[in-house]
């Protein structure tokens, strides 16, 4: 009987932590819950687990799935939950289970909630489970239980495609002033070819990482005495980031956008009005306070550009009002989050603004659905579509009323379906204060990502009181669209490196020219062609080092240059260049204007 693969995963969590106690019988079981291609758990156990165990724990695990154990579910008043983990001796399951007795499903955190969905309450006129007074348990044969919604396979047969991959320290539930455990990550598949093939994408993941390939290419460091996830940008890393951002400034330009810029703090009262500040507070660097009021390092812009909107009156002719500013905004991650350029805590972003009727919401969203499918495929992705939207079981995630989403909602829904393009539904993927597109980009070895987004917002005028003066000159409440091309200009920069494994195109490369001159002797033309490539707007370097030609060459082929032009004798007059393409092994030989329209053509 074959099943659906995320009931495969989340049983193999369970047959890793029954594995892992069964050889470490003194184990605290946290949550184990799926993610994108496996599954976790998180462990608190007296021996320090390193990759080295895998081995062992695997070999536990394949016994019980010998066994053929089978997975039992069994329901039990909350109360009685709670002692039978005090008698297993398992505090992080009590903790849950007292929570959800006392604070309802409201408590649960995200990753907590496998555990949890599948309760009952017994309000004999159908209330909700918010606050249930059931929960279930599944048994892995006899030995083994834990808190679970399930569902799960029959029985341990049926599991056996999975890999251990690595162990990382985890705080309990997220909070740094809990325990910090070992989570033990895996992954899964129905069939061994699918993991096969997944082993080998990471395998290549592995040599396009951005964290290694970045500081290898010189384009950015990071520094123990500035901390942790606030990298540090070098000049050749600083051309890149501008390069992309004139191009996402250029395609704005053109549809009416204006510059805006904002200071990096302010008032508590700010995020207070916009909402902000009880959805981010935890977040939040909160730096002084001064005169009785408290500032904190903006994690977002669109409180501030409201201001910049409500700054006057507007006439309905005044609209759209388009402000774009590319700024830092800064957030309070925990050091065990901290990725790369993937998660910093410090990260600029080419953020715009639109102040429009509702009436000329959908045109807005499409130039900014324009800008979006300009800009990205100038990179080779293949973008899609989902429809984030709020979920209507947790309205307490949202600001505004039902009408107003629904309003908004139905404008981004009319849009993908005139595009008519394939998109998905993402239920519980809006914003807190509004529904978004969100686009995904597939990279080079097939991995997605979340990249741009288009949210509508009618929220956000309202907490601000934003407004235009009608035709018939009464207040109209106005909508504001959020609108972020790149987003994180630092994420966008680790997924576009490991996409082109640090290989730019021309265009974009921060040296598009090396010039290899073959000794002193052929310096002076060396300098020549520099000049001139450098006055038709390429970005040339010279090797003027007294290395040999064949190490200058692999040092330009590591730093992924597009083009390397060997300069000796031959090519003195520079009549004739050599040319060696980027990754090809044969050198051309091409007049100079053959070269310089070949370049040309590759900027367009």
């Amino acid at each position: 009987m074959s099943h659906p693969i995320e009931i495969i995963r989340h049983s193999t969590a369970h047959l890793l932590a029954a594995a892992v106690q069964e050889l470490w019988p003194q184990t605290k079981l946290g949550v184990g819950p799926v993610i994108e291609n496996g599954f976790y758990y998180d462990l608190d156990l007296p021996t320090r687990l390193t990759e080295q165990h895998f081995q062992k724990i695997e070999k536990q695990m394949r016994a019980i799935i010998a066994r053929k154990e089978k997975f039992v579910r069994e329901e039990m008043p909350i109360d009685a939950a709670i002692v039978f983990f005090e008698e297993k001796k398992q505090p992080y399951k009590i903790e849950l289970l007292r929570d959800l007795k006392t604070k309802g499903t409201t408590a649960v955190r995200p990753e907590e909630a496998q555990e949890f969905n599948h309760v009952r309450s017994d309000a004999s006129n159908g209330a909700s489970i918010e606050k249930p007074t059931h929960t279930s348990v599944y048994w892995t044969g006899k030995k083994f239980v834990d808190l679970c919604r399930g569902p799960h396979v029959e029985d341990t047969s049926a599991l056996g495609v999975f890999k251990l991959m690595r162990v990382a320290g985890a705080y309990w539930r997220g909070n740094e002033k809990n325990p910090q455990m070992q989570r033990v990550y895996g992954i899964a598949f129905a069939t061994q070819k699918e993991l096969d093939d997944h082993v080998t994408m990471l395998a290549e993941a592995t040599r396009r990482d951005h964290k290694i390939l970045g500081p290898a290419l010189d384009l950015f460091t990071f520094s123990e005495l500035v901390g942790p996830g606030l990298p540090l940008w070098t000049p050749q890393g600083t051309l890149l980031r501008n390069i992309l951002d004139d191009f996402v400034w250029q395609l704005r330009k053109k549809r009416g956008y204006m510059r805006v810029e904002i200071p990096h703090i302010t008032k508590k009262a700010l995020y207070e009005k916009s909402g902000h500040w009880d959805k981010f507070k935890n977040e939040l660097f909160r730096i002084t306070t001064r005169e009785g009021h408290e500032f904190a390092m903006k994690p977002m812009n669109c409180p501030h550009h409201t201001q910049i909107y409500a700054r006057r009156a507007w006439s309905y002719r005044d609209l759209p009002q388009r402000y774009a500013n590319t700024t830092t905004c800064y957030r309070d991650e925990q050091t065990g989050e901290l990725a790369g350029l993937s998660r910093t805590r410090a990260f600029s972003q080419d953020d715009a603004h639109v102040f429009c009727r509702m009436s000329q919401a959908k045109e807005e969203a499409l130039k900014i659905w324009d800008i979006i499918h300009e800009f990205y495929p100038a990179f080779g992705f293949s973008l899609r579509v989902r429809l984030s939207l709020h979920d209507p079981k947790h309205p307490e995630k949202y600001l505004g009323d039902a009408k107003k989403w629904e309003i908004a909602e139905g404008v981004l829904r009319e849009i993908v379906t005139e595009k008519k393009i394939e998109w998905i539904d993402g239920v519980g993927e809006a914003a807190f204060y509004g529904p978004k597109l969100d686009f995904m980009a597939k990279d080079a070895i097939g991995r997605e990502w979340q990249v741009a987004t288009i949210q509508l917002d009618l929220n956000m005028p309202e907490r601000f009181d934003l407004t235009c003066a009608n035709e018939a000159g009464e207040k109209e409440r106005i909508v504001m669209i959020h609108a972020a091309i790149m987003g994180s200009i630092e994420r966008f920069l680790s997924i576009l490196i490991e996409h082109t494994a640090g290989a730019f195109p021309t265009w974009l490369a921060p040296v598009q020219v090396a010039l290899i001159p073959v000794s002193d002797d052929h310096m002076k033309a060396a300098e020549k062609l520099d000049a001139k490539l450098t006055e038709e707007g390429f970005r040339v370097s010279v090797d003027g080092s007294r290395d040999t030609v064949g190490y200058k060459i692999r040092k330009a082929e590591k730093q992924r240059v597009p083009y390397m032009i060997v300069i000796g004798d031959k090519e003195k007059s520079l009549k004739k260049l050599s040319v060696r393409v980027r990754n090809e092994k044969d050198i051309q030989q091409m007049a100079l204007s053959t070269f310089i329209k070949r370049l040309q053509k590759e900027m367009r």
